[in-house]
This record gives C-alpha cells, sequence and structure tokens, in this order.
C-alpha cells in the first residue's frame, strides 16, 4: 500500500503534488537541497490551503491537516528513505534528472517506485540509469496542480503494467483523471501544445499580427480559456523552449523547430510570468495585463 510520498524539488510544481498528495491524507515529504526554496514552498501551500477554505473546497481542519502531513528535507537521502513513490518534480533538464534518478535508486527503499513528473523528457532514458526500470514511470501533473484534473501517467519501455495500474488509482484517490500514454518526445499533452504555441510566436515574429489578437483570435474562435502566448508565459518560456528542443532533436523533423523570437526571449531573461516579463507584462499584485511589445 502507498502511503508514504516523497517529492523532489520545491518549485512550482513540487509544491503544488505535494499539496495535492497531503489534501488527501498521504505522508509527504518535500525535499529541496535549498532552504529558503523549501520555506517559500511551505508558505506557497499555506497560502493555496487558505484559498480553497475560503472558496468552500476544504474545511479549516483540512489545511490544519494538510500543514501538519507536510515534513522536509533538504537532502535526497533524508527525503527518500521511508518513501512508497517519490514523484521527482526538479527543472526540465535531462542532466539534472539523470544525476536525481541514480540517487533516488540508491536511496529509496527498493519496493519504492520512482515517478517523475517531466513534461518531455524520455521515461524509459531516466529508467536506464537506475537497477528498477520496471518500476520507473511518468507522473505529469498539470499546473496549477491543486486545480488541473488531468495527471498524464507515461509508461516507459520497461514500466511493469502493476505499476501503472498502481499510478493510475494513486491518481484518482487525488480526484484526478489519469491518461495512460507512451513514452515517446512531448507525450500527448506537450506534443500537440508546444508546436500550437511555436506557431503563435511565429505568427509575432512574422508580424501576421499582435500578441493580443492572437491570443484573442484563439480564445473567441477556439473557445480556449487562455491565448497561447498568455499560457506560454505561465508556463515558462524557457520551459516551452527546452519542450521544443526536445521533440527537435527526438524527432528531427523542422516542424518542431523552435522559434527564433523564442530562442532570443529566453537568452534575454524574459520567461514570462516569474521573471515579470515575457510576452506580456506583469505588476505584482495586479491582474492586468500589457502587451510587451
Amino acid at each position: 500500500m502507498i502511503k508514504n510520498i516523497a517529492v523532489i524539488g520545491a518549485g512550482t510544481m513540487g509544491n503544488g503534488i505535494a499539496h495535492v498528495f497531503a489534501q488527501f491524507n498521504f505522508n509527504v515529504t518535500l525535499t529541496d537541497n535549498n532552504e529558503t526554496a523549501l520555506g517559500k514552498a511551505i508558505q506557497t501551500i499555506s497560502r493555496n490551503a487558505e484559498r480553497q477554505v475560503n472558496k468552500g473546497i476544504i474545511s479549516q481542519a483540512t489545511k490544519d491537516r494538510i500543514m501538519l502531513t507536510l515534513h522536509t528535507a533538504t537532502t535526497i537521502e533524508e527525503g527518500v528513505n521511508h518513501a512508497d513513490l517519490v514523484i521527482e518534480a526538479a527543472t526540465e533538464n535531462i542532466e539534472t534528472k539523470t544525476a536525481i534518478f541514480k540517487q533516488l535508486d540508491l536511496f529509496a527503499p527498493a519496493t519504492a517506485i520512482l515517478a517523475t513528473n517531466t513534461s518531455s523528457i524520455s521515461i524509459t532514458a531516466l529508467a536506464a540509469v537506475t537497477h528498477r526500470p520496471e518500476k520507473v514511470i511518468g507522473m505529469h501533473f498539470m499546473n496549477p496542480v491543486p486545480v488541473m484534473q488531468l495527471v498524464e501517467v507515461i509508461n516507459g519501455y520497461a514500466t511493469h503494467p502493476e505499476v501503472t495500474t498502481q499510478i493510475v488509482e494513486i491518481s484518482k484517490a487525488l480526484h484526478k483523471i489519469p491518461c495512460v500514454v507512451n513514452d515517446y518526445p512531448g507525450f500527448v499533452a506537450n506534443r500537440i501544445l508546444m508546436p500550437m504555441i511555436n506557431e503563435s510566436i511565429f505568427c509575432v515574429y512574422e508580424r501576421i499580427a499582435g500578441i493580443t489578437e492572437i491570443d484573442t483570435v484563439m480564445k473567441l474562435g477556439m473557445a480556449h480559456p487562455m491565448g497561447p502566448l498568455q499560457l506560454a508565459d505561465f508556463i515558462g518560456l524557457d520551459v516551452c523552449l527546452s519542450i521544443l528542443q526536445v521533440l527537435f532533436k527526438g524527432f528531427g523533423n523542422p516542424k518542431y523547430a523552435p522559434c527564433p523570437l523564442l530562442v532570443n526571449m529566453v537568452a534575454a531573461g524574459n520567461l514570462g510570468i516569474k521573471t515579470g516579463e515575457g510576452f506580456y507584462k506583469y505588476t505584482p499584485g495586479s491582474k492586468e495585463m500589457v502587451a510587451a511589445f
């Protein structure tokens, strides 16, 4: 029975994943080697849980239990030594994730399932650096994790069917909707989404239309709740670029080549909401967005 959860990485996705597992009565240890990041993550979880209380989604007692259930650690060895399931939610970089999976394999119990929240990196490649490839799987949550229902469950080449079944059932226990897919570049979500975002950026690059016009067309014409350029800012332009690079390398097809404008914006450090400027400019405390150019 899976009860003890270790989450590696205290960023936006990591703290969201930890929040949801704690909300649904799992014991959670959130691990990051940066104590400041851990402190910010706990504060974020507390604020988001308070927001749930105010909206009537959870009770105050549930919020209090969430905060009591959460534990933190600053080393992988400490964070995973009692884990039944580990979910890696570090930065979207193959070298970083490979190094983490080597440590997870070393320090997590032999019975533990090792999952990754990657949005595009090969599950099979990560599994290959462990001695338990049959216990490695993708568990791709959507941002914001406490709100979004989908979990993309990705089978690696060697993932055992019983492991897939367990992850599907755990996703349902979190009141999520799991969709099982296979391990090819971008899986399903990002293989479809990122070319759309990239094409939207090309429309800006080629001066076909302005930023707000492109987003308005997609919102009003296609019933998307958020335009693709605003969504790119929300995801992070560096993350979008990384995923497109994985798709381009994996398929060798020029249709996945990142738009030069996206490459330049990432090089300039304009990454979207997290830096205050991407395709839009963001003012702290304000919901108003202004096109950046």
